[in-house]
């Protein structure tokens, strides 16, 4: 019988969770796992007296559903979504869709549009940011892809997404291809970066200043009720506060070496092939891969003896008004990681071809998602004022901030360093902001040396950008030079 909506295929916590949530939307909903037991607990527990449908095979799956038949893979990304297209291709009829919300690289949404536009069905990948929570309540959503589906798709998908205050849904067409992946991607990287910079507070705050957890906490409360108004501020004022069973600090049990599951690290790649720095959320994944060299850390502070020592700390100076700074730190880190990213979106706008609306990209990111918070307004505003903004370094609200966060800033990055404690993010952020704003730097000489030792050329201040000129420096070289090319 052909009456579900939608048909969701992966019952896994993100799967069951958006299940349910178009659920509440009034939607029909078909779903298929792998493991039939799973899809049996789920009917028999949290979708009870639902309008969920069970079915043990993909073939009864897409009987179940109405045309234009619309298909939701909740599987883990690579090649269990490959497989599961290749299952669905023969089933499907033209103007069918297949959408795919799990954490997919955006080039394997690239080719899987085309793939299954050549035979006449379509294809969307879209990123869902929320976690469980979200997936139940209402993430944000950033669907690309076959734009020809969107119309069939959009009523659902903006239901169950996330709604900013004026009931504006946290889910609007990104752009063609694998725009929808890319922008969850640089979503996830920036997530990076903004755990770094919050981690990085904690441990200046713990091993510089040797606060207890409830002043952390209520700091982190506080910060949360002005500029830093976010998600991840307020769940790690949760965390500080949290005790377990012996009335310890909960944190203080975890250990110290952080996993990552692979977008952040996407993000740098990509920002690398397209010549844009991400340097804040390089820092950030670098930061999580030297933490887990666990065991060595611990041999190297007994050979080379610990770097962050409180006592340092005190005896450089830092005073009753250093959380201030570190807020000044964290808040001008923060501008600077979200302009890199909305830079690299830019960029991969103009190579790929997608017309991405930078203003609206923020606006989903604003409630529902891991990143959300109220500084994703400014960053609209400042798209509104100016939608070709080349970085957010250059509108009037971001550069008042960074110039009124600056001296606190660099005083965090100062004593972090007379005292041994690692800021990365803060401090590789400073470094790209004052290279950001120099109208000259070194590269002259570095150009200068490959042009000696490998013939690469250069360009001269005194002739127009693309003339390329080469010099004989030992008197000895020949005429001849290398390819330039642009990095």
């Amino acid at each position: 019988m052909t009456s579900a909506d939608i048909g969701l295929i992966g019952l896994a916590v993100m799967g069951q969770n958006l299940v349910l949530n178009m659920d509440d939307h009034g939607y029909t909903v078909a779903v298929y796992n792998r493991t039939t037991a799973r899809t049996v607990e789920f009917l028999d527990g949290p979708a009870r007296g639902k309008r969920v449908m069970g079915t043990r095979t993909v073939d009864e799956l897409v009987a179940a559903l109405k045309p234009p038949r619309r298909i939701m893979l909740m599987v883990k990304a690579g090649g269990a979504v490959d497989a599961i297209i290749e299952q669905l291709i023969p089933l499907l009829d033209a103007g069918d869709i297949i959408i795919d919300g799990g954490n997919s690289y955006f080039e394997d949404s690239v080719r899987r549009t085309r793939r299954l536009g050549e035979r006449g069905l379509r294809f969307i990948g879209t990123g869902i940011s929320g976690g469980e929570e979200g997936a139940r309540h209402g993430p944000s959503i950033m669907p690309g892809g076959d734009p020809a589906a969107w119309p069939h798709v959009k009523g659902i998908l903006q239901a169950i997404a996330a709604k900013v205050a004026d009931g504006t849904p946290c889910c609007d067409w990104v752009g063609p291809g694998g725009a929808g992946h890319y922008t969850k991607m640089v979503h996830n990287g920036i997530e990076y970066g903004d755990m770094q910079v919050i981690a990085e507070a904690y441990h200046l705050m713990r091993a510089g200043l040797g606060m207890s957890h409830p002043e952390m906490a209520s700091t982190f409360r506080r910060w949360g009720d002005g500029l830093l108004d976010s998600y991840l501020v307020d769940i790690t004022a949760d965390i500080l506060d949290h005790t377990d069973e012996r009335g310890e600090p909960t944190l203080e049990a975890i250990l110290d070496a952080a996993g990552q599951k692979g977008t952040g690290k996407w993000t740098v790649i990509d920002s690398l092939h397209l010549g844009y720095p991400m340097t804040l959320v390089a820092e950030a994944v670098y930061a999580r891969v030297v933490s887990a060299l666990h065991d060595q850390r611990i041999e190297a502070a007994g050979v080379l003896g610990p770097g962050s020592q409180p006592s340092k700390a005190t005896r450089h100076g830092w005073g009753d008004d250093f959380v201030d700074a570190i807020h000044d730190a964290l808040y001008a880190s923060k501008i600077v990681s979200y302009a890199q990213g909305f830079m690299l979106l830019g960029a991969a706008g103009r190579e790929h071809g997608w017309d991405l609306d930078y203003g609206r990209i923020a606006q989903l990111w604003r409630e529902g998602c891991i990143i959300r918070a109220a500084f994703l307004d400014d960053i609209t505003a400042a798209f509104t004022r100016r939608p070709g903004l080349p970085s957010l370094l250059l509108d009037g609200f971001f550069v008042d901030a960074v110039r009124r966060a600056d001296p606190g800033w660099r005083r965090v990055v100062n004593a972090a360093v007379r005292a041994g404690i690692p800021v990365p993010a803060y401090s590789s952020a400073l470094a790209f902001y004052d290279a950001y704003r120099s109208e000259r730097l070194p590269a002259n000489l570095v150009q200068a040396q490959r042009d000696y030792f490998g013939a690469h050329t250069y360009e001269r201040l005194d002739r127009p950008r693309g003339e390329f000129f080469h010099t004989d420096w030992t008197g000895t070289g020949g005429g001849a030079t290398s390819g330039s090319y642009q990095a």
